[in-house]
Parts: C-alpha cells; sequence; structure tokens
C-alpha cells in the first residue's frame, strides 16, 4: 500500500463498503452521520443523484480533525428512469424484486472524497441484467436475506446474486455499493 499522510474515515455504516475498503488494504475508522437523504428532484437528472448525496453525507459530517480524510457513498438501483432506494417494507421490496426480474437495471453509485477544503466527486455506472424470477424464488429470497438495508432490495453478494444475476456490464464491487477501483485512484491523486 502506498504511504498516505492522513486518517481515513468511512461516512457510512454499510457492512458492504467496510468490507470492501478492508479488502483494498485501507487502515480506517467508520464515522456515523446524521443524515436523512432528501434531494430536490427537479435540480437533479437521476444520474447525478447518487454523487449529490454522497457530498450531502460529507457536508453533514461531524467531528473529523484535519488529517481525516472523509469517505461517503451513496447507491442506487435504477429501473427505466424510476429510483429504486432501500425498500420500506417487504411488500415494496417483493415488488421491487419483480420489476427487475427479467430485465436489466442500472446500478450507480455516488463518491465523495473530502479532506480539508478539497472534495472529490465521482461516479460508477454498472449494468445487471436479471434473470426470469417467479415468485417462489422471489419470496425465499426475502423469507432468508435482509432486503431492506439494500438499494432495489438485493445484494450482489448473496443469494440473489448467485442465482438472480446472469450477468454485470461494469463493477462488480460497485454493484455492491463502492467502485473500489476508482477509489483507490482518487486516494492516490491525494495523497500528493
Amino acid at each position: 500500500m502506498f504511504p498516505i499522510s492522513y486518517n481515513i474515515v468511512l461516512g457510512s455504516q454499510s457492512p458492504r463498503r467496510k468490507e470492501l475498503l478492508k479488502l483494498a488494504g485501507f487502515d480506517f475508522r467508520v464515522l456515523d452521520i446524521d443524515y436523512k437523504e432528501t434531494f430536490p428532484e427537479q435540480t437533479h437528472s437521476i444520474s447525478t443523484i447518487p454523487v449529490y448525496l454522497a457530498e450531502q453525507k460529507a457536508l453533514h459530517a461531524k467531528g473529523l480533525g484535519e488529517k481525516d480524510l472523509l469517505i461517503t457513498a451513496d447507491t442506487l438501483v435504477f429501473l427505466d428512469d424510476k429510483i429504486l432506494g432501500k425498500p420500506e417494507d417487504i411488500d415494496e421490496a417483493y415488488e421491487m424484486l419483480n420489476s427487475l426480474s427479467g430485465k436489466m437495471h442500472e446500478v450507480i453509485t455516488g463518491v465523495c472524497l473530502k479532506y480539508d477544503t478539497r472534495i472529490e466527486l465521482l461516479s460508477d455506472t454498472s449494468k445487471v441484467y436479471f434473470k426470469e424470477m417467479d415468485a417462489s424464488e422471489i419470496n425465499y429470497y426475502i423469507k432468508h436475506y435482509d432486503v431492506l438495508d439494500k438499494a432495489g432490495a438485493y445484494g450482489a453478494q448473496d443469494w440473489m446474486g448467485l442465482v438472480g444475476i446472469e450477468k454485470i456490464e461494469g463493477s462488480y464491487f460497485n454493484v455492491m455499493g463502492l467502485p473500489v477501483h476508482k477509489v483507490y485512484e482518487a486516494i492516490k491523486r491525494l495523497k500528493n
């Protein structure tokens, strides 16, 4: 790992983002950020919403030191220009998964890196192709996996990813919630 002169702080409670940063070899601490994810729809195209939300999370962070590099992110699923965030309940999760069945959707993750007064924004888009799923498969998934904490009500790294995803165009790790390859390069740029 390249030497860095700051402390990395992950502004996310996502277990997947924590796992990905660890796998990439980063030492970091986790910061809980109190921010309700809202956006002014009329001023944003849907593809820019994840970046906007990631930046807002960074701007609402408290308790950072002058040597801290904050990483925040937001991942959303888009199907036919409709946003599929985290479902509110099991019924909404079923509807989301049923709507994704047999179709291609996009997963966009926006990332904000904030160091002192510097902010770098980036995003990544992956296309995910789902097989046709019947009601019993969707119900099995909902019963046995946590669907309420994931955009689009599924995780690429669990049962649904294993049996439901036919192919991905783009970064698999972006679908998990963090385009690690882009974050790594951005951190390298910031170290200078």
